[in-house]
């Protein structure tokens, strides 16, 4: 993984500069199989196959306080509007603390994301088209 490239990535969601699905494949093709978003320690951390960590300050102005329960409703109201309207990152994670996320992995292979509250609970989001048939 090319730790220069991954922080350029990181600080492109910081800026809003690239639009995400851009970013997530700057990841993929660096070799980047998950990342961690932790909202307590203001940290991305790029997790790679050979067990290789890069990490990345998480720098966003007034971010709230982690509210002390996972509101689902209101972290999916979130992400929804950053799918479909394009929300920037910062506010969305503004949301997302609101809501009770204090942490969330990203699973690009997997094509999904969990978010964890502080009690233990989490939420597993799939990428938009991803979700397996749960009827098969």
């Amino acid at each position: 993984m090319n730790a220069t490239v991954i922080h350029r990535m990181a600080l492109a969601s910081l800026s809003g500069t690239l639009p995400f699905p851009e970013i997530v494949g700057n990841l993929i093709a660096e070799g980047v199989e998950y990342y961690r978003v932790d909202y307590v320690t203001r940290q991305f951390a790029f997790y790679g196959a050979d067990e290789e960590v890069v990490t990345a300050p998480l720098v966003i102005e007034n971010l709230p306080p982690i509210a002390p329960t996972l509101n689902v409703d209101a972290l999916k109201a979130a992400i929804v509007d950053s799918q479909q309207q394009g929300q920037k990152f910062p506010r969305f994670s503004t949301r997302a603390m609101e809501a009770g996320v204090q942490a969330y992995y990203a699973f690009l292979r997997g094509k999904r994301v969990t978010y964890f509250g502080r009690n233990g609970d989490h939420h597993v989001e799939w990428f938009p088209g991803a979700q397996p048939n749960m009827n098969s």
